[in-house]
């Protein structure tokens, strides 16, 4: 995908990440450290959730608006990400870092009320 003009750009989410569906499709490697990567950062994603939703605490009238707050900016990062992302190739690839994505952004907002909590 040769881009010589702007006329030929017809998708930019294409155009951006073009160049990193070449890289994965040039060896097995390529590909298997791609999943790798992508795969350890959901985990991490979803392990800082996880540690940090148990650090606000049993659920009371306090929690349960911290916990909706996390997973509507959770909401709002997956759809971000939608828009963002491509759909025509790589589509576990980018599966995997939409939801490692929005699981930071929900662990960075429990991150910062606990933070606020707890001065």
């Amino acid at each position: 995908m040769k881009i010589k003009s702007l006329g030929d750009i017809t998708n930019i989410s294409d155009a951006l990440f073009y160049p990193l569906k070449k890289w994965s499709e040039q060896s097995i490697g390529n590909y298997n450290l791609l999943i790798g990567i992508s795969f350890l950062f959901f985990i991490f994603g979803v392990a800082f959730v996880i540690i940090y939703s148990i650090k606000t605490g049993k659920s009371d009238e306090r929690t349960t608006l911290i916990n909706l707050k996390s997973t509507y900016f959770m909401l709002i990062a997956i759809i971000v990400c939608d828009m963002f992302f491509p759909k025509g190739y790589l589509a576990h690839q980018f599966f995997l870092f939409k939801y490692g994505i929005a699981c930071l952004v929900s662990g960075l907002y429990l991150w910062v009320q606990s933070r606020k909590d707890f001065k």
